[in-house]
């Protein structure tokens, strides 16, 4: 059986919407064993017991979350060399553009040599305002539909092999 490992950091509720409903969709894949983490609670240990990882965090300030930064700081090093060639894919929960957020994600994706094998998700909130920002988010139901897209598409591929 395939493992696939969702990281996610959400403070506003939006990434974490996005991050249950690729689960959930991925859950439903036989041959796939889905867990689901918040970055601040994975270690490299849990990387290392995936087949494939889905990456999800919020944009903040034109970057990845500082929780999600946090993340991939402490496990980068230990596993160099140790994650080749395992499958990805990612989302980002934007209030303007998050290219920024998506630059970030990928670029630390090609250091561990991961293959992307879907097109990183950006869904923007457009939350502009102070208020708007720090608001709880409702991701819209199409949305959801893509992330919960992303989440089979993996969970599929890692069961039969294509990825």
């Amino acid at each position: 059986m395939k493992k696939l490992l969702v990281v996610y950091y959400s403070y506003t509720g939006g990434t974490e919407q996005m991050a249950e409903a690729a689960a959930k969709a991925g859950q439903g894949e036989d041959g796939t064993d889905l867990r689901v983490m918040r970055a601040e609670d994975c270690q490299p240990e849990d990387m290392l017991a995936a087949d494939g990882y889905i990456f999800a965090t919020p944009e903040n300030l034109a970057a990845i979350a500082g929780v999600m930064k946090a993340f991939f700081d402490r496990c980068y090093y230990p596993l160099l060399g140790q994650i080749e060639g395992r499958p990805y894919a990612a989302m980002i929960c934007a209030g303007s553009d998050g290219e920024n957020a998506k630059t970030q994600v990928e670029r630390i994706a090609t250091g561990w040599r991961l293959k992307k094998v879907i097109d990183t998700l950006i869904i923007c909130t457009h939350a502009q305002t102070e208020e708007a920002i720090l608001a709880q988010k409702t991701i819209g139901d199409d949305d959801l539909a893509r992330c919960r897209e992303l989440g089979a598409t993996l969970s599929a591929g890692l069961a039969i092999g294509v990825f």
